[in-house]
């Protein structure tokens, strides 16, 4: 697929990001969401999902997909379990800015502690988790082996699962370029259902406080 420009409200729309970046764009993306601090800005779920269905029009092959985006998932929370390793809670504690927020160590602090180190593979699939997910367990000095373990089998679960999600559904749809914006929206939604909840709760615990 050949580059184009893209003005900055489109960013974030994972069918400009494929059509501009191609599939290199997309394992980027994903590596970058998997464990970098602004990372959770960007659609891994949506962006694995069209990609699916990219691949099943042809563009893509679909084991291209999911081996490349397992990798880039992989690596990407490789990179923030050693920036939470070697940094620390400090970056958080002492920051009060969007990215370095204490809440956003909390939230996934909460998850270990309640599913433990599966963890890795549960927060690779909920959007924000999953990307503070493995900078909390390098502040926590989780064992690397026992991390990797873990963050092997979420990353290919997840870039296997999503893709093929894709790629059947856009096999199934005539023309399914038709409806791929309005399927893509509707994964993005339903992915953030978790996070919104989230947000809800804090936000009326807080005023009954």
């Amino acid at each position: 697929m050949a580059a184009k420009s893209v003005s900055m409200h489109n960013l974030l729309d994972p069918i400009v990001i494929i059509k501009t970046v191609g599939l290199l764009g997309v394992f980027l993306a994903v590596c970058l969401e998997s464990g970098v601090f602004f990372g959770f800005f960007l659609p891994g779920d949506t962006l694995l999902f069209a990609a699916g269905i990219f691949a099943s029009q042809g563009f893509f092959l679909l084991p291209v997909v999911i081996i490349g985006c397992a990798i880039a998932a992989i690596i990407g929370d490789s990179i923030g379990y050693w920036t939470g390793k070697k940094m620390g809670r400090s970056l958080f504690e002492k920051n009060a800015s969007f990215f370095f927020n204490k809440n956003r160590v909390d939230d996934a602090e909460h998850f270990y502690h309640k599913y433990g180190a599966v963890t890795i593979i549960i927060a690779r699939f909920i959007p924000v988790i999953r990307t503070f997910a493995p900078i909390v367990a390098g502040v926590g000095r989780m064992q690397y082996k026992t991390f990797v373990a873990y963050n092997i089998i979420g990353g290919v679960l997840w870039a296997t699962f999503v893709p093929i999600l894709g790629f059947y559904l856009g096999s199934m749809i005539p023309n399914p370029d038709k409806y791929l914006l309005p399927v893509v929206l509707l994964v993005f939604f339903f992915s953030f259902v978790p996070v919104l909840m989230k947000v809800v709760f804090n936000t009326l615990t807080r005023k009954r406080d």
